[in-house]
């Protein structure tokens, strides 16, 4: 097929994905084409980039459906932390729910302990005003199976499912609503169910693992809102109390003192950009003590987990633990060292300090899991799609804090050790993932997953080698997952957005590097293609041939199409004569003077060891490959 075709055939597809068009309208391109009798290789050409066009619109609809589910979760985490109305809340919670799951409903039950029974509290989407009233007996409905078990369940059609306890008041509930498919997902507090978040369908559906885990999502949030709720209520009463006894206010104004302080001080530090040691330092001179963060490792493990299961601070000997967690994740803990008593003031304060640095975790997480993908990202473009706008490119690499304009070498990055099964060698290449995306996020450059291994693009630093780069490149990601790591290395390239083939080139190159490593039996070591010379044509599976002459004599091919000379002609010569310039001379009909000359040029193109044994043989190799691929002259 030719290039013209296939242009042809991506023009109307590329259309579509600019405005965003239905998945419907990208069969209409191939049906004229057919209706209008054109020829099998354009109708061929067409499938083809119908298929490509409808999997690019797939990526672009599942990214920004992702995006707009993290931004309803922080969105969310955000009307949390400033928590003034619950039933706002919790209703911005099922209205979010329903809006990115797409269900025509969205509803939220709570337990009540006093009458022994379950009731709605918020619903979305409904009609039905029975529904919306409807009280639960413990253990009824969908909702109470999930209640008992502390899971998510879902069921296809509701009425034709016997999981779950049926009774007439639920039915009629759900039968006036027109429901079909429910999603139910439990809100815990500990290890404690309190209400069950729902999202359904008044019709046939089959929920997708990522709905559930975005649903159960939402939940934590809810379940979060109503126990900071509840601490809020437990705080006022206490306030009121202290109110109604001015002796009591008096003794503790200096505590409520301190608890405003680090209120301010914690939300100084999250509009700043703190970090979890900046949380730590502030809480301890508010408390007048140390307070350090503590991997979970590293922390009481009976008392972690305590803090953990009722999400508040835990004694242990004379210090107090403060869990950081968010959902099922444990992250650490606040430590507070040396306080044998501690009010409730300063419990809650430090419980508070807890719940900012697992938002302060989460978001730094999230952002460098962000940052990893957008590297990734423009590797891909830069290695595939070779007809991106330069100028685009180098924007983007700008927020990167990425230089394209600079000299950067491409590196391949492979496991060497074979795993015992499929999930170690994925958890593997997953350890390589994440070292050489810190790696290149430090240097300035970029990463990216492809072909079962990692390719970076990284700065070359003045004074700098590709093969020592190469090399200090494998030492580090093997210490950094505990296994050999093969790298292989291009030449350095320049201008990588105005040039995208040399990329795509360089990649090659450094792949080609990989592979002759692990001929020579070099696994767990690094090098560049020059450190091969003509021995890389024999050991890469696909001769580079041009690549070679280049990296060899390039310099002074060009040399001569810039000043028309004739150095190429006068090696040629030189070599042929047994590198005596006296008979060069003679097979040239130049002066010696002018053979000594031209020499000279050759060796400041090349370098003072190009008469070395070594590189005077490369250099004849690459004389002949270049002699024979020129064009015949007739």
């Amino acid at each position: 097929m030719s290039r013209d075709h296939a242009q042809c055939a991506e023009t109307p597809f590329l259309e579509l994905l600019a405005r965003g068009a239905s998945a419907d309208a990208y069969e209409q391109p191939v049906l004229v084409a057919r209706a209008e009798g054109g020829p099998a290789e354009r109708i061929d050409a067409l499938e083809r980039a119908k298929r490509l066009a409808l999997r690019v619109r797939s990526e672009l609809e599942g990214r920004r459906r992702r995006e707009a589910e993290l931004s309803a979760l922080f969105e969310t985490a955000h009307d949390l932390a400033g928590l003034r109305d619950l039933d706002a809340v919790l209703r911005a919670i099922v209205q979010r729910a329903r809006s990115l799951l797409g269900t025509d409903v969205a509803y939220l039950s709570l337990n009540d302990p006093e009458r022994g029974d379950t009731y709605m509290r918020v619903t979305e989407g409904s009609v039905a005003a029975r529904f919306q009233q409807l009280r639960l007996g413990m253990g009824e409905g969908l909702g109470g199976l999930v209640a008992q078990t502390a899971r998510p369940y879902v069921t296809d059609d509701y009425f034709k499912d016997d999981r779950f306890q049926h009774t007439g008041t639920i039915d009629a509930g759900v039968r006036d609503e027109g429901l079909v498919a429910i999603l139910g997902v439990p809100l815990m507090l500990g290890h404690h169910v309190i209400g069950v978040l729902f999202a359904a369908d008044r019709r046939a559906r089959v929920f997708e693992r990522e709905q559930i885990a975005l649903l159960g999502s939402f939940a934590a949030l809810a379940a979060a809102a109503i126990d900071t709720a509840n601490l809020l209520a437990e705080t006022r009463s206490a306030l009121a109390g202290l109110e109604r006894a001015n002796e009591i206010i008096r003794d503790r104004s200096g505590v409520i003192e301190r608890a405003s302080d680090i209120h301010d001080r914690l939300a100084e530090l999250v509009l700043r950009g703190g970090g979890v040691h900046d949380v730590a330092a502030a809480v301890s001179q508010v408390l007048d003590g140390t307070v350090t963060f503590t991997e979970a490792a590293g922390a009481p493990e009976h008392a972690l987990e305590a803090s953990r299961a009722d999400g508040h601070v835990v004694r242990h000997k004379d210090d107090w633990i403060a869990a950081v967690a968010a959902g099922d994740e444990l992250f650490g803990a606040l430590v507070l060292h040396g306080h044998p008593g501690l009010d409730p003031v300063d419990q809650l304060t430090l419980e508070r300090a807890a719940m900012v640095t697992s938002l302060l975790l989460l978001a730094r997480r999230s952002a460098a899991e962000a940052e990893q993908r957008v590297r990734g990202e423009l590797l891909d473009d830069l290695l595939d799609a070779r007809d991106r706008d330069p100028r685009l490119l180098n924007d983007r690499a700008r927020r990167l804090h990425a230089d394209l304009s600079a000299a950067h070498v491409v590196l391949v990055a492979r496991l060497d050790a074979t795993a015992a099964d499929a999930d170690q060698e994925a958890d593997a290449r997953r350890r390589l993932w994440a070292a050489a995306s810190h790696l290149a996020a430090t240097r300035h450059g970029l990463a990216a997953a492809r072909d079962g291994g990692t390719v970076l693009l990284l700065p070359l630093a003045d004074g700098d080698g590709a093969t020592d780069l190469a090399r200090r490149t494998a030492r580090h990601l093997g210490r950094a997952v505990h296994e050999a790591v093969t790298v292989g290395a291009s030449a350095p390239v320049r201008d990588l957005a105005a040039r995208p083939d040399a990329v795509a080139a360089a990649h090659t190159e450094a792949g080609r590097c990989l592979d002759a490593l692990r001929l020579l039996g070099r696994s767990g070591d690094g090098a560049a293609a020059e450190d091969f010379g003509f021995l890389g044509l024999l050991l890469a599976g696909e001769q580079n041939v041009p690549g070679f002459v280049e990296r060899t004599i390039g310099q002074v091919v060009a040399y001569d199409e810039r000043r028309g000379t004739e150095l190429v002609r006068t090696l040629d010569a030189y070599f042929a004569c047994g590198m005596s310039p006296a008979r060069t001379k003679e097979a040239l009909h130049v002066h010696v003077n002018t053979v000594a000359q031209r020499l000279e040029r050759v060796g400041r193109l090349l370098g003072d060891d190009w008469q070395s044994p070594e590189r005077a043989l490369e250099i004849q190799l690459a004389l002949r490959l270049h002699r024979l691929s020129a064009p015949t002259r007739h």
